[in-house]
């Protein structure tokens, strides 16, 4: 059995190149994708990691909203911003980046999120799409594995 080397650098400017041309054709047809990040509080690492986000998005042609809301935000204001978000036509993808502060209820929040725009592929019905391996946002790590 020989193995065979990847060349990561080269798939993900690939996979880089080939969103970028799906972002062109759907702005083309007046469709400008807009990703959604919700950030609550002030932890370094999901700072980081949503930034990351922004940068990319910003690469693509995708226009990123950011939604950062203090770390003291209660349940009752997370939900809020995820229904204002759901309903907003304008996003297409809605990334809640975890983890949330201890006194917040991530899975609530991960079944509130619409299973359209569910971009992490947390919620019910995108994890039952990827163990029914139908096609949606399915959930990355999992779904690589599998």
């Amino acid at each position: 059995m020989s193995a065979t080397i990847i060349d990561g650098k080269k798939v993900a400017k690939d996979i880089t190149e080939a969103l970028r041309q799906e972002v062109e054709a759907l702005k083309a047809k007046g469709v400008v994708p807009g990703l959604a990040v919700v950030l609550v509080g002030e932890n370094p690492a999901s700072k980081k990691y949503v930034s990351s986000k922004e940068k990319m998005c910003e690469s693509l042609g995708i226009k990123s909203m950011g939604n950062k809301i203090p770390e003291d935000s209660t349940q009752k204001e997370l939900m809020e911003l995820i229904d204002k978000l759901n309903n907003d036509p304008k996003v297409h993808g809605i990334l809640v980046q975890l983890p949330l502060p201890k006194h917040l209820n991530e899975k609530e929040v991960m079944h509130a999120i619409a299973t359209s725009k569910d971009v992490d592929g947390f919620g019910p019905d995108s994890l039952g799409r990827l163990v029914l391996d139908e096609p949606g946002f399915l959930p990355c790590t999992p779904h690589g594995c599998m």
